[in-house]
């Protein structure tokens, strides 16, 4: 049975691949790849892959070697300094560098994966920004059922103030009530709603 790569195509004997140790642990460690990072890291591969001849297994075994702990483990370390990387971003962050080796060629092959790892950190910092201001806003929003009953109140004094407009046009006699016991009225709704929660709280 022969197995063609999805990058370059090559074929090899599923044979040949079990009885070799660097190919049978780079298969091994491929498996335990997320789903979603599989088809990533082997465009990744080919960015370590040297000019004039192939990966070989071995390497390919040693560079998974190197990535699978760090992608379970959603951490990676740079410059003294330990990022959390959620799977989400190691896929954003591998699908970035493939762009830009898309729009400018680096230079291959890699040697290492700091690249890879200051776009991952700008990714991930990014990722925390936007989930904080998202945070933020929900805190400054009241609660929903707060909302409403604030709403409520306004709907109630909207409705007395309509009322007398519609009977000042109309020519009718001006209603005996204020503004000020509008507004009254509107306060002793809100303490009427907010008893039954400060009873609660008590």
């Amino acid at each position: 049975m022969k197995l063609a790569c999805p990058s370059c195509g090559a074929l090899m004997s599923l044979d040949i691949i079990v009885a070799h140790d660097g190919a049978r642990d780079a298969v091994q460690m491929a498996l335990n790849l997320p789903a979603p990072l599989g088809k990533l890291i082997i465009q990744y591969l080919t960015l370590f892959r040297p000019q004039k001849r192939q990966l070989t297994l071995d390497r390919v075994a040693d560079i998974l070697a190197e990535l699978l702990p760090l992608i379970l483990a959603e951490r990676i370390s740079r410059n003294g300094k330990e990022h959390q990387i959620a799977q989400f971003v190691w896929a954003a962050g591998l699908k970035e560098i493939m762009v830009r080796h898309k729009d400018k060629p680096l230079t291959t092959p890699l040697k290492n994966h700091g690249y890879l790892f200051e776009i991952l950190i700008s990714q991930a910092a990014s990722a925390e920004a936007k989930m904080e201001a998202k945070r933020e806003e929900q805190r400054r929003q009241p609660p929903a059922r707060e909302q409403e009953q604030r709403s409520g109140g306004m709907k109630d004094v909207g409705q007395h103030l309509a009322g007398m407009k519609a009977a000042l046009k109309g020519g009718q006699q001006e209603p005996s009530i204020s503004f000020a016991e509008l507004t009254a009225m509107a306060q002793q709704k809100e303490r009427e709603r907010n008893q039954p929660q400060e009873a609660t709280h008590e």
